[in-house]
């Protein structure tokens, strides 16, 4: 797996978290101004690697 960043149409840097086959599995909610702000993001992601999983009924 890997993370890209990228600018949207708007130019705003947003990022994906891309499968080994390609598939994307997740995506920012939010476009951010810096690319340093989309790389926080990702850092925040991935330290909650641990983070608990709930079932919403």
């Amino acid at each position: 797996m890997k993370f890209e960043v990228y600018k949207d149409k708007k130019g705003e840097h947003r990022w994906r978290l891309r499968h080994g086959n390609g598939n994307i599995l997740a995506t920012a909610s939010e476009g951010y101004a810096s690319k340093a702000g989309a790389m926080k993001c990702i850092e925040n992601v991935q330290a909650s690697g641990s983070a608990e999983i709930v079932t919403i009924k």
